[in-house]
């Protein structure tokens, strides 16, 4: 991104663009942000803050390098500590190398009660780390009272504690409170009456909220509505009122509210008058609680500092006395008189001195998106408090001797005084296996590597797997990357920036997918080997296999995942929580054929038909074209084939292509012509000979009414930019596809006007053709008629009669769709393609970025949801190997552009029962041994011996070994094991699905837990 003309680099930035937007992005661009203190907190917020792209940051930092500091910051080498650097010098050329557009300054002037202000109104936003509350109080002061107030930040990270505070002003007004795609709802009924009440289509919910307004338009009947903002009032989820509509028109049919983005004016306190009363987010309801007495303990922790300028001794039994008196005198001094927990303040005394650097993670993304907040205007910001807590890591630690917790001048001393020496021995001897290094994969490593995580010599291993390369929209988010790592793989690039944070550690790098081909690497004995398994992946079905992966050799799995601001994180421990696969989200919702075809209502509509457009012409068309010329590799051979009936699977499709196949640029540029004609003029003219405008149902209702919008025929206008674009692209992507050479020279407009001169369209009369309007109709398989075969003969005679069929065109090019090379014109089609289809349905058309998202599926993503996530998950790490009980462990769901944050318990896991005194979980395994003449009867006799119950059915995978009911089945009982199933040599066991039978006749059979066969007794070993 550059300052000058405000260009965006969508190549970097095109993740963060579509959680951003555009004027968000180039606000950023022109801020300059102040942060005092490089621990491991100012750190985290820095990378976050340089990720996003402000034009510069300043870090400031008084305190020299020290050993203490490589458990805390990332950015320190033992190099640093050795040269006695100044902490802000030591990390300003790493944190400058995340983003060549951020200028990155460093200071290291002493900043304290003397220190001259005036230089603070160079900066937009001024965060605060490390920092004694009276100099908070004054900086804050002086922010405040700036014309317009610099917006302040102040947060730490004190042991098992973390705090956040926020004052961007008495008036900051937010463009965007949400970040969320305005809503378009289709409309039924507008009554005339006072307040007219808006009935949503179908009983669609229209999810407003009281207080939200929207914009009417193509609203039939009460027309003088069209083109009004009005403010709701939330009827029912499906209903709304919108103020007098007594005297309009009565209401006909169709029209659409579009939900209007208001601006909103929060109002802030300064840090002196929030410290009585805080305004507080609650983030745990099962214990609100906490943030006040957090704030206490922490506000009394600030004048412990304030008096003894330290903090309090790691176990000292005094000071911890001495915090819980300033806690009660503070208590006395708030507004709400809070209680005190004793037990948080006395653990606060004794971890203040360390770190927990997945705390800082967690906090130091939350941070960085109220910066990010204050310097843009979008999204709403925290009012004004954040308070969170580690509590549950300390309660197994609360017989632990202090002398553990001591520091012994090593790089994890910081860690060691909050969870002590034993925990962290299990950190170094741990094996995990993390599966995907993207931004969340990134992030993890580098709380790995802070936690010393595998990084005895003999023990301990972490195995990072990932399959993808390095891309530059990478860089944006995930940190341990740099531009000359582009095209380099993943999994190892990040393996090696990891061991420069800690050198220790042992990493094991692969580049494999996760799935069942790759079984025989990820085995049942792997998993077993391993802690804990990690999880940093993108879609659901991976996370669904590897937790079936985890379930069946109970192993723990920490999932997360991250969609714009928005990040969850799931606990999934052996025994205790139920699955991943234990849950179910809704089947995203698929666009109905006939409505992608024919009738579509969003412009979501008209961009899946452009892909879908994309996909058959210039990839499925031309692989299913190459398959069927590999497999009859001469064109007369296949006549002869056909000649005599045979019928080959796809000649009529290929055929078709061969005889319509352009030879040279002038011929694609044809091609291009007549797709236009034919999806955007014949398309609407055959809909509207189909279906007149005055077409109506059953019911004598329209046929045209919303959602159904009658299109209009286009009349191509190469004057028209999105014509133009439309042909030349087409051409250009049928000219890669048939192998055809064209230059720079051939796309320009003259060229093209002048090939389109010559061009004669062929005309168009509708046919009688019948046309889906079901919506729960899928698409049909094309069947081929007598008539269809006979067409092909004759086409591909006239091939090969014309030498046309030679093996030079029997060959074509299947184009993978890639949206983030914009050189390849694909978006670029699909846009001009989709903005077409809506101008011909009357649709508000999208511009090329949310194009690009909605056709190449983007997920959107920043750098702070990536933080946020992975600093929460590396919290419950250090739960699972503790082996903490299940009420330690927590799930999350956040949306820190709300914000909203919620803790919550995970789902325990659930107990089926079979009979009275037969239950088991998701997690229980039974396990039968058997013997190389071991039947089938057997195996069952087996189970019903061990189990007391007797199996009704046996399953093998998808392979059903034993259903009584099904005819030869009773014949299977005789036979052996090996026989039925067929192991490999190597296999020593297979697991089994077993059914038993219901209590009751007439009940479904009862699906019973695995069953690991074993088929020799020396399984067992």
């Amino acid at each position: 991104m550059t300052t000058n003309n405000m260009e965006i680099d969508d190549a970097l930035y095109s993740r963060q663009r579509y959680v951003l937007g555009d004027g968000a992005m180039q606000k950023m661009a022109k801020s300059h942000i102040f942060l005092s203190g490089v621990g491991g907190l100012g750190v985290e917020i820095a990378k976050n803050i340089v990720l996003a792209g402000v034009k510069a940051l300043t870090i400031h930092d008084t305190q020299i390098c020290q050993t203490w500091d490589l458990g805390c910051n990332f950015f320190i080498r033992q190099d640093d500590i050795e040269k006695q650097k100044n902490r802000a010098e030591a990390c300003q050329h790493r944190i400058a190398e995340l983003n060549p557009y951020v200028e990155v300054y460093s200071m290291t002037t002493p900043l304290d009660a003397a220190t001259d202000l005036s230089f603070l109104q160079q900066y937009q936003c001024v965060i605060l780390t490390e920092t004694k509350i009276s100099l908070q109080k004054r900086i804050n002061e002086f922010c405040h009272l700036q014309h317009p107030p610099i917006k302040f930040i102040s947060a730490d990270v004190y042991g098992i504690c973390s705090r956040l505070f926020c004052d961007f002003g008495d008036q900051f007004e937010v463009f965007d409170t949400t970040g969320e795609e305005p809503k378009e709802i289709f409309i039924e009924n507008i009554t005339q009456s006072n307040p007219g009440i808006v009935t949503c289509i179908d009983s669609r919910p229209h999810t407003l909220e009281t207080g939200q307004s929207v914009v009417l338009r193509e609203v039939n009947g009460m027309s003088s509505l069209n083109g009004t903002t009005h403010q709701v009032t939330v009827i029912s989820p499906y209903s709304f009122s919108i103020g007098d509509t007594t005297h309009m028109d009565p209401y006909q049919h169709g029209g659409i509210a579009v939900q209007v983005k208001m601006p909103k004016i929060f109002c802030f306190e300064t840090l002196s008058e929030q410290l009585f009363d805080p305004h507080c987010l609650i983030v745990d309801f099962s214990k609100p609680e906490a943030p006040l007495e957090i704030h206490t303990a922490m506000w009394a922790l600030n004048e412990f500092q304030e008096q003894y300028s330290r903090l309090p001794n790691i176990g000292c039994l005094q000071d911890a006395a001495t915090l819980l008196k300033l806690a009660e005198s503070v208590s006395d001094r708030l507004a709400k008189k809070p209680s005190i927990n004793p037990c948080l303040v006395k653990w606060l005394s004794r971890t203040a001195k360390g770190f927990l650097a997945p705390l800082a993670a967690a906090s130091g993304g939350i941070v960085s998106q109220e910066a990010l907040k204050a310097v843009t205007g979008k999204f709403s910001p925290l009012q004004q408090w954040l308070y969170m807590d580690s509590m549950e890591v300390t309660e197994p630690l609360e017989h632990v001797g202090h002398e553990q917790f001591l520091p012994v001048g090593d790089r994890y001393d910081a860690l060691r005084t909050c969870i002590g020496e034993s925990m962290c021995q299990k950190l170094y001897n741990l094996n995990v296996f993390l599966v995907g290094c993207g931004a969340i994969g990134c992030e993890m490593l580098k709380n790995f590597a802070l936690l010393g995580i595998a990084s005895r010599q003999d023990k301990g291993m972490i195995t990072v797997t990932d399959p993808d390369l390095i891309e530059k929209s990478n860089l944006n988010r995930q940190f341990l990357f740099r531009p000359h790592h582009i095209q380099k793989p993943k999994s190892c690039t990040a393996a090696m920036a990891t061991l420069e944070i800690n050198p220790e550690l042992n990493i094991d790098a692969h580049l494999n997918k996760v799935y069942p081909a790759t079984e025989n690497i990820y085995s049942d004995k792997f998993y077993m080997k391993q802690n804990v398994v990690v999880t940093a992946l993108d879609n659901v079905e991976a996370r669904r296999y590897i937790d079936s992966r985890c379930v069946a050799n109970q192993c723990p799995l920490l999932d997360s995942g991250t969609m714009g601001t928005k990040g969850h994180t799931e606990v999934i421990v052996p025994h205790l929580t139920e699955s991943y696969n234990s849950h179910r989200d809704p089947p995203e919702e698929e666009i109905p054929f006939c409505t992608l075809k024919s009738f579509p209502a969003l412009i979501e509509h008209t961009i899946q038909w452009a892909r879908d457009k994309f996909e058959s012409a210039f990839f499925h068309k031309p692989s299913q074209y190459n398959k069927f010329w590999q497999t009859y590799p001469s064109a007369e051979e296949v006549l002869q084939r056909m000649q005599t009936g045979e019928t080959l699977e796809g000649s009529f499709q290929v055929v078709k292509l061969l005889c319509r196949r352009p030879k040279n640029w002038a011929q694609c540029v044809e091609l291009a012509r007549i797709k236009f004609e034919k999806y955007f003029n014949h398309k609407a003219i055959q809909l509207l000979h189909s279906f007149p405008l005055d077409t109506t149902l059953k019911d004598g209702s329209l046929f045209w009414q919303s959602p159904k919008r009658p299109p209009s025929p286009l009349h191509c206008d190469c004057n028209d930019p999105l014509h133009f674009s439309f042909i030349v692209n087409a051409a250009k992507l049928f000219a890669v596809t048939y192998n055809i050479p064209y230059s720079e020279k051939d796309v320009t407009k003259e060229a093209i006007l002048k090939i389109l001169s010559h061009i004669t369209v062929p005309e168009f009369r509708p046919s009688e053709k019948i046309i889906e309007t079901d919506e729960n109709v899928k698409k049909p398989e094309h069947s081929l008629s007598s008539e269809d075969e006979r067409i092909a003969i004759d086409q591909l005679t006239a091939a090969i009669t014309s030498h046309s069929a030679t093996r030079a065109y029997l060959q074509m090019t299947a184009v993978t769709f890639e949206k983030d090379d914009d050189s390849n014109g694909h978006i670029d089609f699909i846009t001009s393609a989709s903005n077409l289809r809506a101008r011909m349905y009357n649709i508000e058309p999208a511009d090329r970025l949310k194009t690009k998202r909605i056709a190449g599926r983007i997920i959107p993503a920043i750098a702070t949801s990536t933080a946020t996530v992975s600093g929460l998950v590396a919290l419950e790490l250090i739960k699972v190997i503790g082996n903490y009980t299940y009420e330690a462990y927590k799930d999350c769901f956040f949306n820190l552009a709300i914000p909203v944050i919620v803790f919550s318990e995970t789902s325990e896991v659930r107990r089926i029962k079979i009979r009275n005194d037969i239950s088991f979980t998701i997690w229980d395994r039974w396990t039968i041994y058997g013997k190389e003449e071991f039947t089938l009867s057997d195996f069952i006799d087996a189970v019903r011996v061990k189990y007391r119950v007797e199996p009704t059915m046996v399953v093998h995978g998808v392979k059903m070994l034993y259903v009584p009911v099904m005819p030869g089945h009773n014949k299977r009982l005789k036979l052996t094991m090996h026989k039925l199933v067929k192991p490999s040599v190597d296999k020593k066991y297979i697991d089994l699905t077993v059914s038993f039978p219901p209590e009751s006749d007439g009940d479904e059979d009862l699906p019973g837990p695995p069953v690991r066969y074993y088929f020799c007794q020396e399984g067992q070993q």
